[in-house]
């Protein structure tokens, strides 16, 4: 599969994986900031998200394979991979696969484990959404207020708003594929794949995703991994605390 991306700037190849229904772009503000250190960005929009092509076929493996197309199809080698999330199960998988074709790897707020399905809400409210009388992005952020409260998460996901045709919105990703295959989301790792490599995990103080006794497993799996806390943040740590997440990234790739 051909997956859309943004590239800029010049160096050491840099690819970034988003979350579910995320998109490459939710990135690049950060981005800019990294490219300037002299790194060639990569913002990839995964399978079903942003402009990526559509697929029934939905899992990390097949993630992992696309990504793998990518990379030799943009001649990438020795690549900094980063993935937040669901790009941060794709990552892990990617590294354990792929080892050679690493040279750091940084995966945000999420761990090896299974996590069970928490994204009903907001599947439930994106489904409901009929464009055929929704004609604006303040009649839809209104129609998804009654499933999804917090006004910076309708913000995010009404990111895939784009004008379809004259007049009538659309979603970029493939909400159908994404809702019958939900249940790949939470995957584990399994427990005998290890990654040797020089990995950072970062989690936010304000997020659940990582928990204290979930460090021995990503240690275990990831034994060179260093684990770092950012402050006042959730799981959205980025885009929470860009300064403290730009500090810490950029004293790990440039170590």
């Amino acid at each position: 599969m051909k997956l859309h991306s943004n590239i800029f700037g010049e160096g050491v190849p840099f690819i970034i994986l988003h979350g579910f229904l995320g998109m490459g772009d939710n990135w690049k503000t950060l981005a800019k900031k990294i490219s300037e250190q002299g790194y060639q960005m990569h913002l990839i929009d995964q399978r079903n998200h942003g402009r990526s092509p559509h697929s029934d076929d939905f899992s990390y493996e097949l993630m992992v394979s696309d990504v793998l197309e990518y990379c030799k199809d943009h001649n990438l080698k020795d690549i900094i991979l980063l993935g937040h999330s669901m790009g941060g199960k794709t990552a892990m998988l990617f590294a354990v696969n792929h080892p050679e074709m690493i040279h750091r790897l940084i995966i945000a707020d999420i761990g090896p484990k299974y996590y069970p399905l928490h994204h009903q809400d907001i599947l439930d409210g994106l489904s409901s959404l009929d464009f055929d009388i929704l004609k604006s992005r303040s009649e839809v952020d209104n129609a998804l207020s009654d499933y999804v409260k917090d006004p910076g998460v309708r913000m995010f996901l009404m990111k895939n708003l784009f004008w379809k045709e004259k007049g009538k919105l659309g979603l970029r990703m493939n909400l159908e594929s994404l809702m019958q295959n939900s249940s790949e989301i939470g995957v584990e790792l399994m427990d005998n794949y290890q990654y040797l490599g020089s990995t950072l995990f970062m989690k936010g103080d304000r997020s659940n995703y990582i928990l204290e006794e979930d460090e021995h497993r990503i240690k275990s799996q990831f034994p060179l991994a260093v684990i770092r806390e950012i402050s006042n943040s959730g799981h959205w740590l980025h885009a929470e605390n860009p300064t403290d997440f730009f500090s810490i990234l950029l004293e790990f790739i440039k170590n």
